[in-house]
């Protein structure tokens, strides 16, 4: 068996930035609103012609660079996301062709705000099995694009962007130590876009009554969130053979700040040990915890031998955490 690791991170997120004082332009709300229920101050979002895939591209090459690893060398490519520039083909393959990655096995993996715990534990069990090398991972949203703009309760929440990382086998007792993934499709339509797929086909109608956008029932996720967080990263922990007393660093889904101190309350570790990028950047779905994670990088908050858990959830609905023992040396992968 062989231990699998992140050597390499990388982010990106559009130029463009959406402040509260402008989404008070747009529909009515206040700053003290979002700050007070979200925590969230701006975010960042694509320009109109800006498909993901250019976002995936930016991170993905920065991931590479930063595991000093050519595009040649991967041969798994995963992306999360539930915003692909199409249909089909697959965003991972788009990327792929950009990339320089000509043999590399490409696809795109959707379990909303969970898809890079979902895409990275996948890519991991691939490597151990010995069928793949170096995995490519990219965690990958532009909700601004399914945002219904004259919703106040979900338009002040996401923002767009796109985070990355390579996963090779690393040195034993390093790299990803215990996993927790699971979901409840009887919340699935707690958190949806409802048209735009084989049950309701675009029609004049659909978009009229804009069900090509995010619908949720806010109150419902937020119960769901603050109860399965916790219990999802103390079952990842145990999985490890760890306690919350080994944890250097807590890298949670940026949702809601309210969430995130329910899950820091339940794990009784100090906040000075969580990664929150929330109030910058919003909720990015699957791009929230790998961009959080360069961040962690980049400023030096994460270390080599630390022990970091990542936990999320998202629709589904979905849930998953992954215990680490940071593998990656300094600027060495």
């Amino acid at each position: 068996m062989r231990n699998v690791g992140i050597v390499g991170t990388g982010a990106y997120l559009p130029e463009k930035v959406l402040t509260n004082a402008d989404l008070e332009k747009i529909v009515e709300t206040s700053d003290e609103w979002i700050v007070s229920r979200t925590g969230i101050k701006e975010r960042h979002v694509a320009e109109e012609d800006v498909p993901l895939s250019d976002l995936c591209y930016q991170a993905a090459v920065r991931a590479l660079e930063d595991a000093r690893v050519t595009p040649e060398e991967v041969d798994l490519l995963i992306v999360a996301t539930v915003t692909p520039d199409y249909a089909f083909p697959s965003t991972a393959c788009l990327v792929a062709d950009r990339l320089g990655t000509r043999k590399a096995a490409a696809f795109d993996l959707e379990a909303g705000c969970s898809g890079f715990i979902y895409a990275a534990t996948v890519a991991s069990q691939m490597i151990v099995s010995g069928l793949y090398r170096t995995a490519l991972v990219v965690g990958a949203d532009t909700l601004s694009k399914i945002t219904n703009w004259e919703d106040r309760s979900t338009c002040v929440l996401f923002g767009d962007g796109a985070g990355a990382a390579v996963l090779r086998a690393v040195e034993d007792g390093y790299g990803f130590l215990g996993y927790d993934l699971g979901s409840d499709g009887s919340g699935g339509e707690l958190l949806i876009m409802p048209a735009g797929g084989s049950r309701y086909p675009a029609t004049v109608e659909t978009v009229q009554q804009k069900k090509h956008t995010i619908h949720m029932a806010g109150n419902e996720v937020f119960k769901f969130a603050v109860r399965i967080m916790g219990d999802s990263a103390i079952r990842a922990l145990e999985r490890a053979g760890l306690t919350k007393g080994d944890l250097d660093l807590l890298i949670p889904h940026q949702a809601n700040m309210r969430i995130v101190d329910a899950a820091v309350k339940r794990l009784g570790i100090s906040p000075d040990k969580v990664v929150v990028n929330l109030d910058r950047y919003g909720n990015m779905s699957a791009a929230s915890i790998p961009v959080a994670m360069d961040e962690a990088v980049r400023t030096g908050r994460v270390k080599y031998g630390d022990i970091v858990l990542t936990v999320g959830f998202g629709a589904g609905l979905t849930w998953g955490a992954i215990a680490m023992r940071w593998a990656r040396k300094g600027g060495e992968a």
